[in-house]
């Protein structure tokens, strides 16, 4: 008798917004459940992915509340009742949004509150599909990154790219804090593992570890 194998997750990651942010969708077809990561723009488009994958949003987590990766939370939330979840050390920027709009010349639009404050290593769950938040501050004081390891992909927001790691002169940013986050939390895990970033292309955990001129693992 053959065994039977778990049916692959549905991953799709695509650029949206103005600032052409990764928002990822996470899920299981078998349930049909999904997590929703960075929806900074594009609600039409992200609604659009949804439907036609038959897939239901149990959550919209945020890695961080620069305007670009939740200009769309708001929309999202509104048309599937998915809570947003967002770490608490950023809801000053979340409240702050029409200044970040406004410095950026982007057009302003009410978010509601945050409807769940994620917390260090609190389990992910879309039906199958399972993870765990992990706060990485740095690049602002509640950034977070969300670490599948069954799946071996990491969600890194803007806290690591390729060969790069997130600005830490905009607000709350914080060269020592990221670089211990990036050290102590990210480089700690499989280095096989493909790691989605904030913007821009993905890449291998193990490359950076090596190779990202900004912030190497530490050799033992």
């Amino acid at each position: 008798m053959t065994p039977s194998t778990s049916p692959a997750p549905f991953l799709k990651t695509f650029p949206v917004g103005p600032l052409q942010c990764n928002c990822t969708i996470l899920g299981d077809t078998v349930s049909g459940e999904a997590i929703l990561v960075d929806p900074g723009g594009s609600p039409e488009r992200i609604m659009k992915i949804l439907n036609e994958a038959g897939l239901r949003l149990t959550r919209i987590i945020h890695t961080h509340a620069h305007f670009d990766h939740f200009l769309a939370a708001g929309q999202i939330h509104e048309q599937t009742g998915a809570p947003l979840c967002l770490h608490p050390e950023d809801k000053p920027l979340w409240q702050n949004l029409e200044m970040q709009c406004s410095r950026f010349n982007i057009p302003f639009e009410p978010v509601p509150e945050p409807h769940h404050w994620l917390e260090h290593q609190e389990p992910l769950q879309a039906g199958s599909v399972t993870g765990q938040a992990l706060f990485t501050p740095g690049h602002t004081p509640g950034s977070m990154s969300f670490w599948f390891e069954e799946n071996n992909l990491l969600i890194a927001g803007d806290t690591l790219f390729k060969g790069a790691i997130g600005r830490t002169d905009l607000w709350g940013g914080d060269y020592p804090t990221i670089e211990r986050s990036i050290q102590s939390q990210l480089y700690t895990l499989n280095e096989t593992a493909t790691v989605i970033t904030g913007h821009g292309p993905s890449t291998v955990l193990g490359d950076e570890m090596r190779h990202n001129p900004y912030v190497r693992a530490v050799r033992k």
